[in-house]
């Protein structure tokens, strides 16, 4: 079977691509390896209970208005509206540090004041900041890297204030350990403190069924559970995919959301094989409770908290299963418009060791998520002491399910700390989207897959 375009992975930049295409008709087909659409984005049904995967928030969030918003570019290439994914915004988020917390919304105005009562001698050098971040052009895939630590230095004097600020980014970005690249900070300080949050009604599944039921409309072809054992290749090009099943599809062009190791290494030839420090090491572990009641009826109102129990924040993958010692909690209750949700949930997120994790055999696997989560209701307590006497079930995840579900080496959720914005690879018609090509979020994930499609493909027509 020939295609136009074959993409590997029906996440949510594989999907994006894939509808852009349809609608130029391109004979698109998107292999996907697993059962659930979404990629890192995806959700589960356990006993009645559909748990999201991945979606704390949609960041990126920007009013009608603000036409110019990613959000609203994503829209016109998809050609959906805003219903389609029903967006409902945060409450309040806040970054906790010891001794000192900074609330931030979707409006700049809050995060202004907070730095400006708590930080007075950096608050000019704040406002600063935020003017230059608005009009630095990150769109641009030509950029070189530059280390996000140092300019920030240069621009504020509290360092406590960089760390807040870089906390919430690097755990929602960041694939590099311990600083990034400023192109990328920038990328992430607008879509968390410039536009902010948001959580689709009905959760992840919202904004899959709207893209799936789009690609699916304008002739797009899916397959799902099938694996992709091997990339084609002839001289400097890729010809096609085996599958697992044995069968080989021919394309002209392969668009891979696999993460640029993985699918280099699918290459098959010692040459594609790439360098260790291209793989990412930034995974993590997530324990997910079901309420009997709302965390704000259980005074928590905050719909995110970033909190880290040091000056300095610490983001690198812990020698030990878990780093206790900061992590992010999340209240999908607590978003607006959320109140048609009959349960509580709590949710609660720390970086984990991949390697120490799939060393594990079973049974100590299972007793270390046991462990894993009482933990949870430890730390959970921090936020609601009464956390536990409220349960109603619990599940969670770990850098092995990560890797069962993505393929991502590592179990690394960003991927690889080099990033490639434009989707090269060394062959001339194999191109990277989604994590390993640099837009990252839900809404960044999506214009991954449209900028590929539209940088290689379409302006080639």
């Amino acid at each position: 079977m020939h295609y136009d375009v074959i993409i590997i992975g029906a996440g949510m930049s594989g999907l994006a691509a894939g509808i852009r295409l349809a609608y130029f008709d391109r004979r698109v087909c998107i292999v996907e390896k697993h059962y659930a659409f979404g990629g890192l984005n995806s959700y589960y049904r356990i006993d009645g209970r559909e748990y999201d995967v991945g979606l704390h928030a949609v960041t990126n969030y920007a009013p009608p208005e603000r036409r110019s918003a990613p959000l609203a570019k994503l829209l016109r290439q998809l050609r959906l509206t805003r219903e389609d994914f029903a967006l409902c915004e945060q409450r309040f988020s806040e970054i906790r540090f010891p001794d000192c917390r900074l609330r931030f919304s979707n409006d700049i105005a809050l995060l202004k004041e907070e730095v400006a009562e708590r930080f007075p001698g950096d608050a000019d050098n704040f406002l600063r900041l935020v003017s230059e971040i608005e009009a630095y052009d990150d769109t641009r895939l030509d950029r070189t890297y530059q280390a996000a630590r140092p300019i920030l230095r240069e621009r504020l004097d509290d360092p406590m204030l960089i760390e807040m600020l870089l906390c919430p980014i690097m755990f929602y970005g960041s694939a590099e350990e311990h600083d990034m690249d400023f192109t990328q900070f920038v990328t992430m300080f607008k879509s968390l403190y410039l536009e902010g949050f948001a959580r689709p009604r009905e959760g992840v599944r919202r904004i899959i069924k709207a893209i799936v039921k789009k690609f699916r409309a304008n002739g797009g072809e899916i397959r799902m559970r099938t694996g992709v054992d091997a990339l084609q290749v002839c001289g400097e090009r890729v010809v096609g995919v085996t599958l697992e099943s044995g069968e080989t599809l021919t394309s002209d062009v392969v668009i891979s959301s696999a993460g640029y190791v993985e699918t280099m290494r699918l290459c098959g030839d010692g040459a594609w094989q790439s360098e260790t420090e291209e793989i990412g090491r930034i995974s993590y572990v997530e324990s997910i409770a079901v309420l009997d009641k709302t965390p704000a009826e259980l005074g928590h109102d905050a719909t995110i908290v970033f909190f880290n129990d040091a000056q300095r924040f610490n983001y690198a993958r812990p020698d030990e299963l878990v780093d206790l010692t900061s992590g992010i909690v999340c209240c999908p209750n607590n978003y607006t418009g959320h109140e048609e949700l009959s349960e509580g949930v709590f949710r609660l997120t720390w970086l984990a060791n991949h390697e120490r994790w799939m060393g594990l055999d079973e049974e100590a696997y299972a007793t270390q998520k046991r462990a894993c989560l009482q933990r949870f209701f430890e730390c959970g307590r921090r936020f609601l002491p009464d956390l536990k006497q409220h349960v109603v079930c619990t599940d969670m995840f770990t850098p092995r399910t990560i890797h069962r579900y993505t393929g991502h080496l590592n179990g690394a959720v960003y991927g690889s700390p080099h990033k490639r914005k434009d989707g090269r690879t060394p062959l001339a018609n194999l191109f990277i989207c989604g994590t390993d090509q640099g837009f990252l979020g839900i809404i960044g994930a999506m214009l991954s897959g449209i900028t590929i499609a539209n940088l290689h493909i379409l302006s080639k027509s």
